[in-house]
This record gives structure tokens, C-alpha cells and sequence, in this order.
């Protein structure tokens, strides 16, 4: 059934780019990660999964923001372990102004990518299509 949303899954006319997003959960918390498949992956931590732990103690309560990385797997690693390592005042502002993530990956880890903020309403609408 994912199959038909394209634009979730890992490749763009033979280029790969994998996902970053901010999850707000249960205990008032943002968890951040990486995926190659974001409704794949939300589904997979609103269901508790093995590979989900964290979320399955405080489940998500909804995407608070998420970003297309059009680089390989490790620059996707990368940025999502520079922004667990921040606080929550940092995630926040990433969350109101996703388009600073470019400048803050750039000035932090030296890496000019190319990054795209995704439009949440749209993820939101399929998600509540699958379900």
C-alpha cells in the first residue's frame, strides 16, 4: 500500500536521499531520527516496533517537523546525531524555522547539502489515508 506514495520512499529518478525528522512524544520529549521511508517509519514507532525502543516507552504524539537529506546514509547519520546532541531550545527553533537547518548543518559539521523542508500537511493527509 506505500508503494503508491513515491515521494516517501528513497529514490527521486535514480537519486537516493533518506529522511530527518522530529518526533513530539508522549513525555513532552522531541526524538529525532533518520529514514530512507518516513510513513514506513512513523507507523513502524507508532506501533511499537522492536527496532523503535524509545517510542515504545513514550509513543509519538505527531511529526513536529522533517527534512529530505539528498545525500547518502551518512550524512542523513550525521545530521540526525547533530541534532540529538541539542537541546531542546535548538530542536524547537529547527521545528518553527525548519529552513535553518541547512545553515546550522553548514556552520557545525562543514557540509553544504542539499536539504528540502517537506510541507507536514501533506504527510499528515497520507497518513491519515493509510489508517
Amino acid at each position: 500500500m506505500l508503494r503508491r506514495h513515491a515521494i516517501f520512499h528513497k529514490t527521486v529518478n535514480k537519486k537516493v536521499y533518506y529522511w530527518i525528522y522530529i518526533l513530539q512524544v508522549s513525555n513532552g520529549y522531541y526524538y529525532t531520527g533518520y529514514t530512507n521511508n518516513l510513513i514506513r517509519r512513523y507507523k513502524d514507532h507508532i506501533s511499537g516496533k522492536a527496532n523503535c525502543k524509545y517510542t515504545r516507552s513514550f509513543p509519538p504524539v505527531k511529526i513536529k517537523q522533517c527534512w529530505q537529506v539528498f545525500e547518502d546514509k551518512g550524512s542523513a547519520m550525521k545530521i540526525e546525531n547533530l541534532i540529538k546532541r541539542k537541546g531542546r531550545k535548538k530542536k524547537e527553533d529547527l521545528v518553527n524555522n525548519p529552513k535553518k537547518l541547512k545553515k546550522f548543518v553548514f556552520n557545525s559539521l562543514g557540509l553544504d547539502l542539499k536539504i528540502k523542508t517537506y510541507n507536514l500537511i501533506k504527510i499528515e493527509d497520507i497518513i491519515k489515508k493509510e489508517n
